[in-house]
Formats: C-alpha cells, structure tokens, sequence
C-alpha cells in the first residue's frame, strides 16, 4: 500500500511535482522511499544501500510517477526482506562496544576526566571520554579519526618506500561505496572505517591505493604490483566482503 503519494493531478505527475519521497506499508511496517529522475534512465530501479538502509526509487525523467509508485509497491516485500539484513546502528555512546582494530572496546564516559583515551583494565579495553555527555559520540569519532590517520600514515609511507612513489598528501573521508582512493593529483583519500577493521585489512588498502601510484588502473601489472607488497590482499578483500558493510552501522 502507498502511504505517502501526496496529492493527485488530472495529468501523471512529471518532475517538478514530485515529492521528495513516498511511504509504503509492508505488512505494518512503513517504508520511506527517496524519489530520483535520471536522464539517462530507460526503466525503473530501487536500491537499497547495505550500509545505511536508504531505500531510493529511480526513474526516467517523463516516467509516470503513479505507474513509479505501483511498481515499488509490488516490490515491498524485497525492499522489507533487503532492509532486514542491514546492520542495526550503534550509537557511539556510553557503554557501547566499538572494534577498535577489530579489537573490541568499550565506550566509557568519565565526566571529571580531561581527555579521550585508551585504557587496557585487566585485558578488557575502554575507551574513555571526559566531559559533557552530549559530546560523547564527536569525541569517540575524533579519537578513532586520529588513529586511523596515525595507522594510515605508517602504512602509506611503508608501502611508497616499497614502490619509490611519494603521494602528495592524504584525507580521511566517511565515503559509503570506497574505501580508498588515488586522485589524478597523486592524494590518496581512505575511510575512516577502516580503523575499526583488522589491521591487514587497513594496511591492505593502503598498499592498494599507494599502487595506483605507479598504475592509475587495475590491469594485471597494478595487481602483479600489489600482490607483491601485500601478499595479504585475497585476505583482506574478502574480509571486505564479508564485513565491510558492518563498520557502516557506529554512528
């Protein structure tokens, strides 16, 4: 059932109209759908991102909205079944479990304390934060940043000695779909996320991007390249695979 068409017009809907989204109900359970129209689309498509459960309906740019709107009706039930299987959200908050280097830690707010730090008690690691309780989450999230650059700067500067390449710099970014990237200036930018994940997995990336130094593509020398520098690369694209979606859900 469509919840959420606002309004009908003696025409179909064209694009100026359109809401920016539509609520169905699936079995009780209501579903937000965002609204995009794309030039070059010839059909309709829904997508449903493993990483946030954003669920978007896209559609040619003179498609009919109504005729949009039953289709994504009908397919509610794959919509419900692709959103069960997104990684439930955790907060970064007091108590929370986070996998420092895949390595859990837990999230423990110490008001009286001065600064956000690491703590090993009796083999079970915290992580602690000072202050107002409201900045919890920025100040777990900036600790995190900070290690993962630390870890990422080693990495990157062991893997272009390797390969005598020097990037011209490097940014930390909260991308959805990449974990890494080589920009035509030579900067390398990675997710954040990654500190979260087993250290192969972190230094694996950083020897793939640092490759696309030498080999701006992913022909069989790039791989030849990176195979040699990191013979922990089957490893950890498939730890990817398997994982990647779940470093998604600390918010």
């Amino acid at each position: 059932m469509i919840l959420g068409f606002l309004r009908k017009t003696g025409r179909d809907t064209q694009a100026a109209d359109d809401p920016p989204h539509v609520d169905l109900d699936h079995a009780g359970r209501p579903i937000r759908v965002a609204l995009r129209r794309v030039a070059q689309a010839r059909r309709f498509t829904l997508r449903v991102s493993a990483t946030t459960g954003e669920v978007v309906l896209t559609l040619p740019r003179r498609a009919s909205l109504t005729e949009a709107l039953r289709f994504a009706d009908r397919q509610s039930g794959w919509i419900a079944a692709r959103l069960e299987a997104v990684p439930q959200t955790i907060p970064l908050e007091h108590g929370a479990i986070v996998p420092l280097r895949d390595v859990p830690h837990r999230i423990v707010h110490r008001p009286e304390t001065r600064l956000t730090q690491i703590e090993n008690r009796d083999g079970e690691f915290h992580l602690v934060v000072g202050g107002a309780a409201h900045h919890v989450s920025r100040r777990v999230g900036d600790l995190l940043k900070r290690e993962a650059k630390r870890d990422l700067e080693a990495a990157v500067q062991k893997y272009a000695a390797a390969l005598n390449v020097r990037p011209s710099g490097l940014t930390l970014k909260d991308t959805k779909s990449r974990w890494g990237s080589c920009a035509s200036s030579r900067r390398l930018a990675f997710s954040w996320r990654l500190i979260l994940a087993p250290a192969y997995v972190l230094d694996y990336l950083a020897a793939h991007e640092v490759t696309h130094l030498r080999e701006m593509n992913h022909s069989d020398r790039f791989w030849r390249l990176l195979y040699d520098i990191c013979p922990e690369t089957d490893r950890a694209e498939l730890w990817l695979k398997m994982n990647g979606a779940k470093l998604h859900r600390y918010r």
